[in-house]
């Protein structure tokens, strides 16, 4: 009789972040609680941002939670989040409202037929198309439908379904990991920071383009690999056998309409620049541009008021999840803060990393964030659990709160096309019909690669101070 193996599933992030809320309150009972002293960075200026005073740490009573406040966190986190979460709900369904315009496939489906003949070139092109897009408004999930679209065509100039599978997955997640203007991840960060919003681009743009200029390689180089020798490759057997992925004779219009609405989603990304860069706009006027800009979208797609409506609702509804995610995680904080221990953790992992080479600090922040992902894969929720221990903590080891923000985006980022706790990993994967393990293999080698130069980002960002602060 064979035995039956015990197979550990990872539950769900809400009760992960539960379980970790349980154990916060359960902590407040043992780790002894303690305050350090607030001060504004400039005594004379009371606008200026609140920093911890690293010599003003003392303990206080013990101030232990109890299970009606337990349970009165995520309340508490949801309340303290609100202008986040509502900020995603507003971005989420706004992009769906462009995605059903059928503009986004529609576009990439002509462009893929105008690369006929030129197959390797196709590549970086579709992929600079996608990663701009992630870049700049965290666009992920909207990729899924065209996951069968791009292994259709891969498979149809000679490549395999990785190839095609790869010019999404690698755009999006080195997308997340190197982001710009990415209001899920950066933004949700530099919020919690208290840094200016989307501070350091230039810093980030030139770690965008060494990181995704290294991926496109990696990715082309195995495209033209297989499409030379197509044993090679791990799907190879498969990919023999199968049907067309997608209806070739199936024409998705990408007329008059559908080209205005691609001008209506490049304005609104100019304007978007211009007024976080010049007008210092923050989550409450982005949200209003990408609604305005799904309002303009509905008109010019002639949704009707209704199919607008209903797209609308069917986005906020996808990213429902997401967003609650930083509600439940900012309750971790909200008990912590209730059993005044999150100055005494502060504390003890200061004192543990005193002494260190700020760079060493920079370095142990980058690894627990690459770890992180994989337990939280969601960016805004990754943000909301660790930004406001890591920030402070910065503060007092040395590391700048900007240097944070990088270790926090690329721990993050990298990992999202790997992590299976990722659903639009997973998501994506069974609509390429590739599996776990298969794919797995293939992207080790370049996470390995990612990995590595994320490292020495965030060796660099530190060691020229990378601010303003």
């Amino acid at each position: 009789m064979s035995e039956k193996r015990l197979k550990f599933k990872m539950p769900h992030v809400f009760v992960l972040l539960m379980l970790i809320i349980m154990i916060c309150g359960i902590l407040s009972y043992v780790v002894p609680a303690g305050q350090y002293q607030r001060v504004h960075l400039d005594p004379a200026d009371e606008t200026s941002r609140m920093v911890i005073d690293p010599a003003s740490f003392k303990y206080v009573d013990q101030t232990p939670v109890s299970l009606m406040t337990a349970l009165s966190s995520l309340a508490g986190g949801m309340s303290q989040a609100a202008d986040i979460i509502f900020f995603i709900f507003i971005v989420g369904g706004s992009i769906a409202v462009l995605q059903k315009s059928g503009a986004l496939e529609g576009g990439l489906r002509r462009l893929a037929k105008g690369m006929a003949g030129r197959e390797v070139a196709m590549i970086p092109v579709i992929m600079v198309l996608i990663v701009t897009m992630t870049v700049v408004m965290g666009a992920c999930e909207e990729f899924i439908p065209v996951i069968p679209i791009m292994v259709a065509l891969a498979l149809r100039v000679g490549f395999d379904s990785i190839t095609g599978t790869a010019m999404i997955i690698c755009s999006t997640s080195t997308g997340f990991a190197c982001s710009i203007l990415n209001p899920f991840n950066v933004g949700v960060a530099q919020s919690i920071s208290e840094l200016p919003p989307y501070s350091g681009w230039q810093f980030r743009l030139v770690m965008l383009a060494v990181m995704f200029g290294v991926t496109i390689f990696l990715v082309c180089r195995y495209a033209l690999k297989v499409k030379k020798a197509p044993q090679l490759s791990a799907m190879y057997e498969f990919d023999r056998t199968r049907e067309e992925v997608v209806e070739e004779n199936e024409e998705m219009p990408f007329g008059a309409r559908e080209k205005s609405v691609i001008a209506v989603f490049l304005a609104t990304i100019v304007m978007l620049v211009v007024g976080v860069l010049k007008f210092g706009w923050y989550f409450s006027e982005i949200g209003a541009l990408f609604l305005g800009m799904s309002i303009v979208i509905g008109v010019v797609a002639k949704m009707g008021l209704d199919g607008y409506g209903q797209a609308l609702a069917d986005g906020m509804a996808d990213i429902c999840s997401g967003a609650l995610v930083v509600g439940f995680a900012t309750g971790i904080l909200y008990i912590l803060n209730q059993g005044n221990i999150l100055d005494t953790i502060l504390h003890g992992a200061a004192t543990l990393l005193q002494g260190l080479p700020s760079q060493a600090s920079a370095v142990g922040m980058y690894v627990f964030q690459c770890l992180m992902n994989y337990l939280i894969p969601s960016g805004s929720g990754q943000a909301a659990v660790t930004m406001p221990i890591l920030s402070p903590l910065s503060d007092l080891v040395g590391v700048t709160r900007q240097t944070a923000v990088i270790a926090f985006q690329l721990g993050d980022g990298i990992s999202n096309a790997i992590t299976p706790t990722s659903g639009v990993l997973m998501a994506s994967l069974a609509l390429a019909k590739i599996p776990w393990a298969k794919w797995a293999k293939w992207f080790l080698p370049v996470m390995m690669i990612q990995y590595a130069i994320g490292l020495a980002f965030v060796i660099a960002a530190q060691s020229i101070g990378l601010g303003p602060f």
